[in-house]
């Protein structure tokens, strides 16, 4: 029996001692200042985090002597942490409970919790949280990975430090990011440029509105989900790309429609596909408030002879649905887009229909713009919302 009560006993006794000694503790707090949140974080404050993740590593924690805080025996003993409890007993020093240097959203285990979306690791007064994403939370397509021409090969450098040197002969899918630049490409590319020329190969994302730090390529889909990485691939770089939106309202707050019609000069057929091109290219883009956005680079337009035009080639087709676009945006606000005109022929020669023409959302709240077909050649019906969401 007593063989049975004897752990329960120790206990006991080490919860008075620790209850007694706790004044003696308090009276030392100016000999031993609480530790830096910043001091244990796993990650980079700023950076990107989502449940489950640890935020706080352990081996950074700092030991104090019992005598300065012996309640912390009493948090070992309340979450069964009897390693670390048999270790502060026998060397004097008990390591700092991870609660009292965490503040929203950290367990006591460290890790990550309690918050839907992509959180941040922020410091809150002195102690160590994550901060749960505001409504929207949106970035900028940014290069994060070159190629450089050297006497060696292709220097690969990803932020801006070199990661290592692949010879020409070894470049491959196997040995350069390939997602945007095709090897085929990129050889060709190589055997035509200069010494120190570089050539962009893979894409981050930066300069996010909520000021979270920079996220590389192979984490985007981890954060963000596999919706924005395909997004953000098909729009040139320095675009804005949504990452996160909560449960929002969508309100239509401006539209447009237009019919192709037929010119006796140029080809029904071919003039048909370009506005569904210009279609594709702007369907679906989101322009977060107060910034600009151009639409999809990944589409490609049919050349139609004009011997007016300037190269004597023109996307005809482009402009009813162009027009379409214009109404659906300028009456919610958008000024006159870049690359359009007020009349009958919106798009301007020398810009191209889709990654050319760059739409500037100057009011408070993100716009999609949707846009969709009925019929077909010269009957095609070209219809455009301008959504807002809230």
């Amino acid at each position: 029996m007593y063989r049975r009560l004897k752990p329960i006993i120790i206990l006991l006794i080490l919860i008075v001692l620790a209850i007694a000694m706790n004044p003696v503790g308090g009276s030392l707090d100016s000999y031993y200042p609480q530790q830096n949140a910043t001091e244990i974080a796993a990650l980079n404050i700023g950076d990107t985090v989502i449940t489950g993740m640890d935020v706080v590593d352990e081996g950074k924690l700092r030991k104090v002597p019992l005598t300065y805080h012996p309640d912390y025996l009493i948090k070992d003993i309340q979450e069964e942490r009897f390693s670390d409890l048999f270790t502060a007993l026998m060397t004097g020093a008990v390591e700092t409970p991870i609660d009292e240097l965490t503040g929203d959203h950290i367990s006591s285990q460290g890790t990550a919790q309690g918050f839907e979306g992509p959180g941040i690791l922020v410091v809150n007064g002195d102690k160590l949280s994550v901060s749960s994403p505001g409504t929207f939370v949106w970035g900028f397509k940014k290069a994060y990975t070159y190629g450089v021409k050297t006497n060696n090969g292709l220097e690969i450098r990803e932020n801006g430090t070199t990661i290592k040197t692949v010879p020409y002969t070894d470049i491959s899918n196997s040995t350069v990011p390939h997602k945007y630049v095709t090897v085929k490409t990129l050889k060709k590319w190589y055997n035509k440029a200069n010494n120190g020329a570089k050539i962009a190969l893979d894409y981050g994302l930066s300069n996010f509105n909520d000021n979270r730090n920079s996220v590389a390529p192979e984490e985007i889909k981890t954060f963000f989900g596999e919706d924005v990485l395909n997004y953000m691939e098909n729009y040139p770089s320095g675009s804005p790309v949504m990452v996160y939106a909560k449960s929002t309202t969508q309100t239509v707050v401006g539209t447009g429609a237009e019919v192709l019609g037929s010119y006796t000069n140029y080809s029904t057929a071919a003039r048909a596909y370009n506005a569904m091109q210009f279609v594709k290219g702007w369907n679906n883009t989101i322009i977060p408030p107060h910034t600009t956005s151009h639409g999809k680079e990944t589409v490609g337009f049919q050349g139609i002879s004009d011997p007016h035009a300037p190269d004597d080639s023109a996307t005809h087709g482009v402009c009813p649905a162009a027009r379409s676009l214009r109404s659906a945006v300028m009456s919610d606000g958008f000024p006159l887009p870049v690359g359009m005109s007020t009349g009958e022929y919106a798009v301007l020669y020398g810009f191209e229909p889709s990654a050319g023409i760059l739409l500037n959302n100057t009011n408070d709240y993100p716009v999609k713009i949707v846009m969709w077909t009925t019929g077909s050649g010269a009957s095609l019906h070209i219809y455009t919302k301008a959504i807002a969401l809230t």
